[in-house]
């Protein structure tokens, strides 16, 4: 965890919460969310799993084995991906950063082995050698509209914006979608001949991403902090994360969960790529056009508890169960508001009790 006085360890309030060794906040976390939504913040998500993918057949092998189309995938280029059960569901959500030389795949924390495990089972004979380097990388994360100025601290300048495909309709033209990833993130290598060196910057929709040495992790907060962009918990980035209706595998997922119902088909899946474990179900629901269930934003109502509802809470309307509660957050602006998965004929204007608590859809 960033050393910084005032920081409160997500372990301390939440026991047994995946997010334990990084700061929920840093003594503020109504200011720091305003921070990270009008100017930036610097976020410690050191608890993030860390893969390192070299080889010579990796990006082939990774455009296999995915979600994603990768083989287009060059230097300097970024985006996400999705490991499915052969039935489609989601298992795995990693963000990519290629370097040249090894591609980086970030997952969330405590699922780096999972990944893995499932990398080295399909390696056979192809010239790649995935491993984990957790223990030796750390990732952080710089938050807000002014991200890409505070990357420019470090020596980062000239990150696009995100460049991210339209989902084609459910009766699109093969070939009709580009062959290339359908999010494409800007990647940019930090300094080679500073404590930085092999680390790298990504542009992404909430600010830049950023991955160094884990010996060197104090001098980047130095050097941010000295510079005046002050840290910010994981508390904020996650009501941000919510407010933008950003899903989290392992939060809005549960075991059945498929892409087309939680927000990842746009940026973490290509619709019109070769076969991959999973592809039939994807192929079916989107040519269908009727996801089981769907992605909202809820607003609950706080009348029950100051403290929001935990995540898995069943969501019902009318005494029958229509779906469960993601991620909740009292943000700074909305209030008490959460990501939430319920049926797709729950309409928009009804009535939800999560848990005591009473919701109602955002649109």
């Amino acid at each position: 965890m960033i050393d910084i006085a005032g920081a409160v360890d997500v372990a301390a309030i939440e026991p047994g919460s995946s997010d334990a060794g990084v700061a929920a906040h840093y003594g503020d976390p109504m200011r720091e969310q305003r921070l990270l939504d009008t100017e930036v913040g610097l976020v410690d998500r050191g608890n993030r799993g860390v893969l390192a993918v070299p080889g010579a057949e990796r990006i082939g092998w990774l455009h296999t084995l995915t979600s994603q189309h990768l083989a287009t995938l060059r230097a300097g280029q970024g985006t996400e991906l999705l490991v499915l059960s052969p039935h489609g569901h989601v298992e795995q959500h990693a963000m990519v950063a290629e370097d040249g030389t090894t591609t980086w795949l970030d997952t969330e924390p405590q699922l780096a082995g999972e990944l893995l495990a499932y990398l080295l089972k399909m390696r056979f004979f192809t010239q790649v050698d995935p491993a984990e380097v957790t223990a030796d990388w750390a990732a952080a994360s710089l938050v807000g509209p002014r991200a890409t100025d505070a990357a420019g601290v470090l020596g980062v300048t000239g990150l696009a914006e995100p460049d991210l495909l339209p989902v084609p309709g459910s009766k699109f033209v093969a070939g009709s979608v580009p062959g290339r990833p359908t999010a494409r993130y800007a990647v940019a290598a930090l300094p080679a001949d500073g404590p930085y060196a092999g680390g790298w910057a990504r542009r992404v929709p909430l600010g830049v991403d950023l991955l160094v040495p884990r010996v060197a992790l104090p001098q980047l907060v130095a050097e941010l902090t000295g510079a005046g962009v002050a840290p910010a918990g994981l508390w904020a980035y996650e009501a941000v994360r919510v407010a933008s209706r950003t899903p989290r595998v392992g939060r809005e997922t549960d075991h059945r969960a498929i892409p087309a119902e939680i927000g990842l088909l746009g940026p973490a899946v290509h619709l019109d790529k070769g076969c991959y474990r999973g592809q039939e179900t994807v192929a079916r629901v989107h040519n269908l056009g009727r996801p089981p269930r769907r992605l909202v934003l809820v607003h609950l109502d706080g009348v029950a508890s100051d403290m929001p509802p935990s995540a898995g809470t069943p969501i019902t309307a009318d005494g029958r169960t229509v779906g469960f509660l993601g991620t909740a957050v009292r943000h700074y602006e909305l209030g008490m508001i959460g990501l939430a998965v319920v049926k797709r004929n729950v309409p928009d204007d009804a009535v939800l009790l999560v848990g005591e608590f009473v919701a109602a859809i955002e649109p």
